[in-house]
């Protein structure tokens, strides 16, 4: 297997046919592939599946994904698996090296996810989170959801010149020259995995690495993160002496990860072979689509620039044999028969691509990215940027990095790390020992609610007149909160008094509005969508005032929207809470 050499376990789950939790990771793709073929339809394989909270636009607790036999389960359950899963091998890892049993109580928990997603995917993962038993619902501070970029960020400024690899300078770092093929630099410069017990759990050291010496106040830079489903771009400035970090804009990026690639490849597939049969071949065969994949995952990390030999992928032979028994004529053939020239087939039963083949799958890709980050460079915020940070597992690609280097013509200094697939990891440590280290973030949104003002006349548009006991009013007003792309410091807050409509009422349910403008007048504009609910329990709070009044602090400087509520009269607190699941 060739897991060895790629760091990352992906993102692979069974359970068995009676939905119960099997195993994940490697563990779970070798045993689905191993089953046989009357069985494996009955197991529940599912992989990839953390890009459908991105892709979702409704998500909702009740919102399912399909496994590999076409059944459908409810994604809640699979990610609370996963992490239930992590929470186990943790716990035991922790419990062996301390010599005892660890209590969970004693552990905060980080959850990364990628700067892009909205609201109600950070909120889905906590769900989830809750459900998997990772953290009581009682105690959510046990539990921070980091932002993947972020993370990364906070780890590359500690960076010191050997963990890292310069590809801006010509210089040499462990003895192999970035302009040469870089990819193999990556693989020269890998610990080999696992070989120590040690090697399975890292020290994180908070000294200042010698890049650090290099950033001067103020300085700029750019993490791009790019992972398996999505691409992450991040723009931060750095404050001496303390090290903070101040986002300088919105994070920014889209789907564009290596899974494109895959994508790609079927597509390929499928015009060689055609649709019909790729779908039908994925139904009825699963686990050989799964394989089939995986030889296609290897030979997808030797593509290179510079590459002149062809690349070999092993067809399983169900698909040759399924294939001949579909058509009625041989996998040869239908090569032949294509008119996809730079696919041959090889009498060792493989799909011979040259190169130019595969560097057309990772074009798409790799063009929104490079498009992606070309805008971004365009911005007036991002001028003067220090340093470029690679990292995420696709940055390991050398077709990438050559792609970034020549859009950025020298204008900064790319940097990747040299264990690029854990960048994230480490630096999600350091922001569960100090989450106040990012003070500044730039709102991805607009947000507000909707409320009534008095009525202006040549102000306010007729239609939205209401006349109430002798007084008009405006309805649909946007009450802004915070507008897109804003600053916020960590810990401001955005202060509203809300009254109950009358004294008996025991819940105050405000519906919450987002857009991606920055002037949003009322809530009824195209680009408005009501997009959660601030919640305020009132119970047990009566009074004999005559008017109640509920402030409310809403926190939009952190890693998720947070409100705290207080009754003014009592200064009692009110459980407050924003939901931004769809119902």
């Amino acid at each position: 297997m060739f897991c060895v050499s790629n760091q990352k376990t992906p993102t692979t789950i069974l359970l068995t046919p009676d939905r119960k939790f099997h195993s994940f990771g490697y563990a779970a793709r070798d045993f689905y592939h191993d089953l046989d073929p009357t069985e494996s339809k009955h197991w529940l394989y599912l992989e990839k599946f953390k890009m459908k909270l991105h892709t979702t636009a409704n998500l909702s607790i009740d919102t399912e994904l399909h496994a590999a036999n076409g059944k459908r389960v409810k994604a809640i359950d699979i990610f609370a698996y996963a992490l239930a899963f992590f929470k186990e091998q943790a716990l035991k890892e922790l419990s062996d090296q301390a010599g005892a049993e660890f209590d969970n109580t004693n552990i905060r928990w980080v959850i990364t996810v990628p700067a892009i997603w909205k609201m109600p995917a950070k909120q889905f993962m906590r769900e989830a989170a809750y459900k998997a038993g990772l953290v009581p619902r009682d105690t959510p501070e046990q539990l921070i959801i980091a932002l993947e970029p972020e993370a990364a960020s906070i780890y590359c400024r500690k960076l010191r010149l050997h963990q890292m690899i310069d590809i801006g300078t010509k210089t040499t770092q462990n003895g192999f020259s970035p302009n040469e093929n870089v990819g193999a630099g990556m693989t020269q410069a890998k610990e080999p995995v696992r070989s120590k017990r040690q090697s399975r759990t890292f020290l994180v050291e908070n000294v200042i690495g010698e890049l650090w010496s290099e950033l001067e106040e103020g300085d700029r830079y750019v993490v791009v993160d790019c992972g398996g489903g999505t691409v992450d771009l991040t723009v931060h400035q750095i404050q001496l002496p303390e090290g903070h970090l101040k986002e300088l804009y919105k994070a920014s990026g889209g789907p564009y990860g290596s899974i494109g690639i895959d994508y790609e490849f079927e597509k390929l597939l499928c015009k060689i072979f055609g649709p019909d049969f790729i779908d039908q071949f994925k139904i009825k065969r699963p686990a050989a689509w799964v394989d089939l994949m995986i030889a296609f995952e290897s030979r997808k990390r030797a593509a290179a620039p510079d590459r002149t030999n062809p690349l070999n992928i092993n067809l399983p032979f169900s698909f040759i044999d399924y294939y001949k028994k579909f058509r009625g004529h041989s996998v040869e053939h239908a090569l032949r028969k294509s008119n996809v020239d730079f696919v041959k087939w090889s009498s060792q039963g493989m799909l011979r691509m040259n190169p130019d083949a595969m560097n057309a799958l990772f074009k798409p890709t790799i063009d929104h990215i490079i498009q992606h980050l070309t805008d971004l460079f365009d911005k007036p915020e991002v001028c003067d940027i220090k340093f470029l940070f690679l990292v995420g597992g696709f940055a390991e690609s050398p077709l990438l990095q050559q792609a970034v280097q020549n859009m950025l013509h020298g204008r900064s200094r790319i940097i990747i790390p040299h264990d690029v697939g854990l960048t994230i990891l480490k630096g999600a440590v350091l922001f569960g020992l100090d989450p106040s280290v990012i003070k500044v973030r730039r709102s991805p949104l607009t947000y507000g609610v909707g409320v009534l003002n008095r009525y202006v006349e040549g102000k306010h548009p007729p239609d939205k007149m209401l006349v109430k006991d002798g007084t008009r009013w405006c309805t649909d007003v946007f009450d802004t909160f915070i507008v897109c792309d804003q600053s916020v410091a960590l810990g401001e807050t955005v202060k509203r008094s809300y009254t109950p409509a009358k004294p008996s009422q025991q819940v105050i349910i405000i519906h919450i509005y987002c857009s991606e403008k920055e002037g949003v007048g009322f809530i009824s504009e195209p680009g408005v969508r009501k997009c959660g609910t601030l919640r305020l329990d009132v119970t047990g709070t009566e009074t004999s005032a005559a008017r109640r009044e509920i402030q409310t602090h809403m926190q939009f400087g952190d890693t998720e929207i947070r409100a705290m509520a207080v009754d003014v009269a009592t200064s009692r607190t009110v459980k407050a809470s924003i939901d931004f699941l769809a119902q």
